[in-house]
């Protein structure tokens, strides 16, 4: 409720003359001094719209990785560099055991790092070891690396250390010619 200000009765928030005393309601009061100015919707907009801005990019600034590597040839010598520390890893596995082991794991921090190095790169390496002989050990095995982006080379190595390359969007094969730095 609200009460007019001259004869104290109460009225209706919506009324602008009072029913009672016939005050002008909508008149400001002189014991209160000057109306307060409203703040200006320019202002709430802009302070909404930069708001709105800050968020998206927030948004887009977590959720878009990060490129440390951003030319293609950086990206690719990272992908080569990985393989050839997984490759030599391999090796030195196969020389100890007599065999490649069934998953990288068994490789150490040191093929780890060199995969995340190629992954922060834009290419994922894959290791796929194959079937175990009659004594229960791998002789062979297949690495690819295979590149997030359109356009850059996959490559193919395996138990022979040769690496393959193609730029066709699919993994590379033996049947791709070799790669020669």
């Amino acid at each position: 409720m609200y009460i007019c200000r001259e004869c104290e009765e109460p009225l209706n928030q919506a009324m602008e003359v009072c029913p009672h005393c016939g005050a002008d309601l909508t008149a400001p009061n002189p014991e209160e001094g000057p109306t307060p100015k409203k703040k200006s919707n320019l202002v709430k907009s802009i302070i909404i719209w930069g708001i709105l801005i800050a968020s998206v990019w927030a948004i887009v600034w977590f959720v878009l990785p990060p490129r440390p590597e951003s030319s293609k040839g950086e990206a690719e010598k990272s992908a080569l560099a990985a393989i050839a520390d997984v490759r030599a890893a391999l090796n030195s596995y196969a020389s100890a055991t007599g065999g490649f082991p069934p998953s990288m794991e068994a490789l150490g921090d040191t093929v780890r790092s060199a995969i995340q190095t190629a992954k922060s790169a834009g290419y994922e390496i894959q290791y796929t070891p194959a079937n175990t002989d009659d004594s229960g050990r791998i002789k062979s095995f297949v690495l690819l690396a295979r590149p997030g982006n359109f356009g850059y080379r996959n490559f193919y190595s395996d138990e022979t250390n040769a690496i393959h390359e193609t730029t066709a969007n699919r993994p590379a094969t033996p049947q791709d010619p070799e790669f020669h730095p």
